[in-house]
Order: structure tokens, then sequence, then C-alpha cells
């Protein structure tokens, strides 16, 4: 275990080092950061003096030292908009886009685990054609446009939910769900299968044969085995729903770190959007490597892969 968990740090850091170079380096060959930083009417000693002040007269192989240096510090300068510092600004965000992720990621485990397992057992019936039918709808529908349905729905006609902000619970309800049925249609796909691949093997048709019941067959054997790549799966779609939280929080005026990138990107406050793509593709790694070692912890077979 301890060989494959190395195995697997030494890739995560791989991985983490050629992403934080891809971010750098398309950000400054996205065009002349200090013409951008400048502003359109600039003149070019006042371009020259934002190219000395910020220091991208540099290298650019030493300001990639210079700045991933001082990333692993999380210093990540200040912003050029807000004038506060890039790390308080995404502390500040953070935390409401983790809960927007979490509760998301929850509810589509609670949604889809469920109906897929159903779905494997009564197979070719009306509840598998309902899960189905629900899988295809939550790939075709766009979140943004199944968040401003809610909104219209459950906000401006019943009045039930408030259609914006973060002040109580309530108001994360719709867009969890908005997100959380985004993660669903595949989690519920990989459950169904998993399930009708596991109670076709000979240890179910032995459990079985001996005389257990039914339930404990399908939670105990089935389920505990289709679920492994499950948790790969999870683990990658709360990454996908952590980057892809611009879309939902700007429709539902959620102020966390979806809605700052957007703010950022309008703004073209560079410091801002380097640090945040940075940071959840970190937040995605490091997911995706907890994600493998729990899933070895789980089947002692991935170990020895």
């Amino acid at each position: 275990m301890l060989r494959f968990a190395l195995r697997r740090i030494a890739v995560a850091i791989a991985v983490a080092f050629t992403v934080s170079l891809a971010c750098f380096l398309l950000l400054h060959l996205s065009g002349d950061l200090a013409t951008a930083i400048a502003g359109p009417e600039a003149t070019a000693a006042q371009i020259d003096t934002v190219r000395r002040q910020y220091g991208l007269d540099r290298p650019l192989a030493v300001q990639f030292g210079d700045w991933l240096w001082h990333a692993v510090q999380l210093d990540f300068g200040r912003s050029y908009y807000f004038q506060d510092r890039v790390i308080d600004l995404i502390a500040s965000r953070l935390p409401v886009t983790m809960i927007l992720g979490g509760l998301a990621l929850a509810f589509a485990l609670v949604v889809a685990v469920p109906l897929g397992v159903v779905a494997a057992i009564r197979r070719d019936s009306w509840i598998d054609r309902l899960a189905l039918l629900i899988a295809v709808l939550g790939q075709a529908m766009p979140s943004f446009w199944f968040g401003l349905t809610l909104i219209i729905v459950f906000s401006v006609q019943l009045r039930w939910l408030p259609a914006s902000g973060a002040d109580s619970w309530q108001g994360f309800i719709l867009p969890v769900v908005a997100l959380g049925y985004y993660a669903t249609p595949a989690i519920m796909r990989l459950t169904r299968t998993g399930m009708l691949d596991v109670l076709g093997s000979d240890y179910i048709r032995t459990a079985r044969a001996k005389g257990l019941r039914t339930g404990t067959i399908m939670f105990k054997h089935a389920l505990r085995n289709a679920i492994i790549p499950v948790i790969a799966l999870a683990a990658v779609q709360l990454g996908f729903m952590l980057g892809g939280s611009l879309v939902i929080e700007a429709v539902f005026s959620l102020h966390g770190l979806g809605y700052l990138a957007w703010e950022a990107i309008a703004r073209n406050d560079y410091p801002v959007m380097q640090a945040i793509v940075l940071i959840l593709a970190m937040i995605y790694i490091l997911l995706t490597l907890g994600a493998d070692l729990l899933n070895a912890l789980i089947d002692p077979r991935i170990r020895v892969r």
C-alpha cells in the first residue's frame, strides 16, 4: 500500500507542476500583460513603467520561477482591481464554493446511487426506463437553463425559496439542485452498469445458492464492489463542479470562487485569474489522489497494478 501511495503522490506532484507551468504560460501567451494592465489608452512610456513595476521585463523563466516560489507559499500578489491580497480574496470566497460543491455532490450521490441500484435490480422495468430518462435529460440540459427554470418555478411563481444570495441555508437549495443534477446522470449510469456486472458474477450466484437474504447480497456483496468506480467518478465530478460553479454562482448571485473568477475575467485581473485556476487545479488533483488511495484501501487488487 505504501509503494502504491508513493507512486500516486509522485504522479500528482508531476501533474501539479505541469498544470502550474501551463497556467503561467497560457496567461502570458494570451497577449502583452503590461498593455492589458495599463489600459488601451496608455502611452508607450506608461506601458514600460507598468512592465518594470510588475517585473514583466524579466526573462520568462525567471518570472515563472519567482511566481511558482511565491505560489507555493500561497503568495499570489495583489489584485489589480480590488487592491487586496489575492489569497485573502480567495479565502473569503472559497467556503461558499466548497459548501455548494459538497452539497451538490451529496445531492447527486443520494439521488444517483439508489436509483442506479434499483435500475439494475429491476432491469428493463419502468424504473429502469425512468432512470435512463433522468440521465438523458440531465446530460441534455445546460446547467444555467435548469437553474433559471428552478428560479422561475420555485422563486417567482411559487415563492417558496429565495432566487439568490447565501444569507440563509434556503438560498443554497436551488443552486445545489441545479449543480448536483449535472453530476447525477454519470453517477447513476456507472452505478447501474457496475451493479449489472456484479450481479452476474459467480460469487453472487454462490451467495444466492447459500440462501443469503437479498438485502445482504445487494448491499454487503454487490454494492461494495460496484461502488469502487463510483468513488473515483465522484471525486472527478466534485472537481468539475468546483471548477464549473462559475455559471451557477452567477445565475444565483452566490459570491463564491466562481463569481470571483467571473469578476476577474471581466476586469482583466490577471493575478486573481491565475490563482483561481491554479488552486482549483490543485484541489482537483488532490481529490483524484484521494479517490485513488481510497479505492486501493477498499479493493487490494488495485495496489498491484
